[in-house]
């Protein structure tokens, strides 16, 4: 599987520290920075954990990828899932980013940030009706409709407003990315999408209910794709629908081939060929004659982020050595729920002279899979010491809880020798404000 954690044979920074660029990082006088601003003035000035991303990172992915595109008018919708802060958004929305949501919350946050509704594509097998309402009124461009029901509901939603929807049918290619099964979308046991076998009879209920207009076909078949290949295969399959809806007078504007495309968390992994790839599914798209969407979300900031951590302490037991940090798997929960790697590595380079020791990089939280990392070799720390885990851009604070109410982590964003915290850590007592005790438990 492409997310599966490797077997560690040697510590991570001595591929970290060879090329920290690749994680987003510069070392300058052997301190780990993010672009100009070193991680111990970020964790002096906002606490640990926090997050930290570079605006210089992200914007160079996206210019990487829009450049390779540049040959057909292509749609970059960034999956705002992977990470919704409102200053990646906004990073992104002055690259000229649009954006893929799955909640009425994510078009809020899009539209917030100056993303035009235009350029917004709306996913997801469970839309509210309020979420369709909003969705119609801001006008997007397209609702991407995953049922037969659904289809019907948004034509119901659109003629109560007064208005036209533009909607895509998403169908599944069953499709097989060779990812981990949760990250599996394009398969047929999968509840994504419109059977092929029923996308012809849909396209054309879609094109003759009022209230709707059929503007495009779509599929997203997984996540952590590092080849053209599994989006080509997708995209043949709907190429004879497109040519027949064509004879049957329903001529579409767009394909949209989703996101999934991914980066490499450890040494080895297979990265992205991002010119091959985009070479690839705009010849597509051209043969198709229709305009590209594109929803990377990952690919654009997974790499960009880092989650700095303090250590608490060490504990060497009988079977396994530990060490304790303040980041926990409310904070950062892929290692937990995947088995997901990234690297952990001391933030001075100093550190990195010591022997290493294999132990688990564990939290606070009062479960045994709270863990962020397990069996890895790294130098052993002293408490106090910082630790970055990186490779934590994408689906961490996005996924992040207060679980045994610990207060989220603080965001930072970093330009050049800029730094700003975006999102402050709430205090607990914030924390307890949000609750309300009913009159008679007073």
């Amino acid at each position: 599987m492409a997310i599966a954690a490797p077997i560690p044979s040697a510590p991570d920074h001595l591929a970290v520290f060879a090329a920290p660029e690749r994680h987003g990082l510069r070392l300058v006088r052997g301190v780990l920075h993010v672009e100009d601003v070193p991680l111990a003035a970020i964790a002096a000035a906002a606490g640990t954990p926090t997050y930290i991303y570079s605006s210089a990172h992200i914007s160079a992915r996206y210019d990487e990828l829009a450049a390779a595109c540049a040959g057909h008018p292509t749609l970059l919708c960034y999956a705002v899932k992977a990470n919704s802060s409102q200053a990646v958004l906004r990073t992104l929305a002055q690259r000229g980013a649009g954006a893929d949501i799955v909640s009425g919350g994510e078009l809020a946050r899009a539209l917030a940030v100056g993303i035009p509704a235009g350029k917004i594509v709306f996913s997801g097998v469970g839309k509210l009706d309020v979420e369709i309402d909003a969705a119609i009124s801001a006008g997007i461009r397209a609702i991407n409709v995953e049922s037969a029901e659904e289809l019907e509901r948004v034509a119901v939603r659109a003629r109560a407003l007064g208005r036209i929807a533009d909607v895509t049918l998403r169908l599944n290619p069953d499709i097989d990315p060779d990812t981990h099964p949760y990250l599996a979308t394009g398969l047929r046991e999968s509840k994504f999408g419109v059977a092929m076998a029923e996308a012809e009879a849909l396209a054309l209920r879609a094109a003759s209910l009022e209230g709707l207009r059929l503007v495009g076909l779509s599929f997203h078949i997984g996540s952590q794709i590092s080849e053209a290949a599994p989006f080509l295969e997708s995209a043949a399959r709907l190429r004879s629908l497109v040519l027949r809806l064509r004879e049957l007078g329903v001529r579409l504007r767009h394909i949209d081939l989703g996101g999934g495309l991914g980066i490499a968390y450890a040494g080895g992994e297979p990265t992205l060929d991002v010119a091959a790839f985009g070479a690839a599914v705009t010849a597509a798209a051209r043969e198709l004659e229709l305009e590209l969407v594109l929803e990377p979300g990952r690919f654009f900031v997974g790499n960009a982020g880092v989650l700095l951590t303090r250590v608490i302490g060490r504990k060497r037991g009988e079977a396994r050595n530990f060490v304790i940090v303040d980041a926990a798997m409310n904070d950062l929960i892929r290692p937990a729920l995947y088995g997901a790697w990234h690297p952990v590595v001391p933030v001075d380079v100093a550190a990195a002279g010591r022997p290493s020791h294999r132990a688990d990089v564990v939290g606070p939280v009062c479960e045994s899979g709270d863990f962020l990392a397990q069996d890895r070799l790294l130098p052993w720390p002293e408490p106090g010491e910082l630790l970055a885990v990186l490779g934590a851009g994408a689906y961490g604070m996005a996924m992040a809880s207060t679980y045994n109410t610990r207060p989220l982590p603080a965001e930072v964003l970093v330009r050049g020798e800029l730094m700003a915290v975006t999102r402050p850590r709430r205090s607990i007592e914030a924390l307890l404000a949000e609750e309300r005790l009913p009159e008679w438990l007073r």
